[in-house]
């Protein structure tokens, strides 16, 4: 484990050197949020008196966005795709193959400081975004909510760097996979959640998405933090989860594997 607490000093160290560029981006990235809670707003004041949509009030929804950043603030994959790819592409790789170190560990761990660092610069204006909808925001009636959260937002930046680095893997048999990475992000933005919450869709659509890895993505730990998804959909939402970590660290092995026979190193 040493060897992996080191990994991640350094990597805190030099993501470190990146953090005006963190604050800046969780920043702007609060625009295209404030525009769809406008939006949200504007929506529902068309409406008559204490109307709801799908079973969401006001609050509700706006809440359901706001968690929705602070899920993705903390799980969200930012360039680890890119960089691992490129270090498969330029040969860099060849250095890890040589080491007593496991390369999909190595990654994860960099991942973690990496949205160690992203959390803390983006604090002050997520938070500053937030006290402003205070109003709107909602928390849990019940402690015990939080701890299954924690849980649940725990898988799924599992799931998402998983699925990432899976993804990655592909430069082994393509030069460009840069297609193949805005494909999975926009399936992922829609059947993840991040566009609206899953459950206004039809209920035939929600129940088939929620057997796929989808709304583990991020729908469903906020679902948890509003407390729309509780008692036996809870548990049977995390055992779901959980299969789906195991499944996409299963496929990460196999496709590494499998890439690593075919690989010959270029450049490095």
């Amino acid at each position: 484990m040493n060897k992996y607490l080191q990994v991640l000093n350094v990597g805190i160290q030099n993501t470190l050197t990146y953090r005006l560029n963190f604050f800046f981006r969780a920043l702007f990235a609060l625009i295209p949020l404030a525009a769809t809670i406008f939006l949200w707003r504007t929506i529902y004041a068309s409406k008559p008196g204490d109307s709801n949509v799908a079973g969401y009030q006001l609050a509700q929804m706006i809440s359901y966005y706001l968690v929705a950043t602070i899920v993705d603030a903390l799980t969200a994959v930012n360039e680890d795709d890119w960089q691992i790819a490129a270090e498969i592409r330029d040969g860099q790789i060849s250095q890890f193959l040589l080491k007593p170190i496991n390369y999909l560990a190595y990654r994860l761990t960099l991942y973690t400081s990496g949205r160690m660092i992203y959390l803390v610069t983006s604090l002050l204006p997520i938070g500053l975004f937030i006290f402003y909808y205070r109003d709107y925001f909602q928390l849990p009636s019940e402690i015990g909510v939080y701890g299954w959260f924690a849980i649940s937002v725990i898988l799924t930046g599992l799931l998402q760097f998983f699925t990432s680095f899976t993804m990655a893997l592909l430069a082994f048999w393509i030069l460009e996979i840069d297609t193949f990475i805005f494909i999975l992000f926009a399936v992922e933005y829609i059947a993840g959640g991040h566009l609206f919450p899953l459950d206004i869709l039809p209920a035939w659509i929600t129940n088939a998405l929620i057997y796929t890895p989808f709304p583990y993505l991020l729908y469903f730990p906020v679902s948890i933090f509003l407390e729309r998804t509780t008692g036996e959909a809870l548990f049977t939402g995390l055992l779901i989860q959980c299969f789906w970590v195991v499944v996409a660290y299963g496929v990460a092995v196999l496709v590494w594997n499998r890439g690593i026979r075919c690989y010959s190193a270029v450049g490095g």
